[in-house]
């Protein structure tokens, strides 16, 4: 018997660092389903992944000063939508904001947004995949690779 091809998806999103009161805070948004994760969307025509990862922080966070870091590598995952299985493909890239006030895109759910410490902001994200992101994301922040960004 065949399995059902699964239709495949690309997505970019970003883990947002800034400093806030001198300690390294990252941001998080509560998606439509009412758990936190991250800012993420489709591909545009002609959009590199980190030009989408870029436009889609800043249109579901309302952040607007952003600057791209490292990529964070690509989750994957699979789901049904219609009753179509789709397999997304998500690239993740890190980014620092310095300034700016979180306005969240309710219009695609997005009901909040939310800068915690780096080490809540691994605890509170409710994906497994998106938690490996953060942690990533934490990695490279403990390194130094993204000092002059911050």
């Amino acid at each position: 018997m065949n399995k059902p091809k699964a239709r495949i998806e690309h997505s970019s999103g970003g883990v947002v660092a800034r400093r806030v009161d001198g300690k390294v805070h990252l941001l998080l948004i509560r998606d439509p389903y009412g758990k936190w994760g991250l800012p993420k969307g489709h591909l545009e025509n002609g959009e590199s992944s980190r030009e989408a990862a870029l436009r889609e922080v800043s249109e579901e966070t309302g952040l607007t000063c952003l600057d791209p870091g490292p990529s964070l590598g690509t989750i994957d995952w699979y789901f049904r939508l219609k009753g179509d299985l789709v397999h997304k493909f998500c690239d993740y890239f890190l980014m620092v904001s310095s300034e700016g006030e979180t306005n969240p895109e309710v219009a695609e759910g997005i009901t909040e947004c939310r800068w915690l410490p780096v080490e809540e902001a691994i605890a509170t994200v409710a994906y497994d995949n998106a938690r490996e992101v953060v942690t990533r994301a934490a990695d490279v922040l403990k390194s130094g690779e993204a000092d002059a960004l911050l």
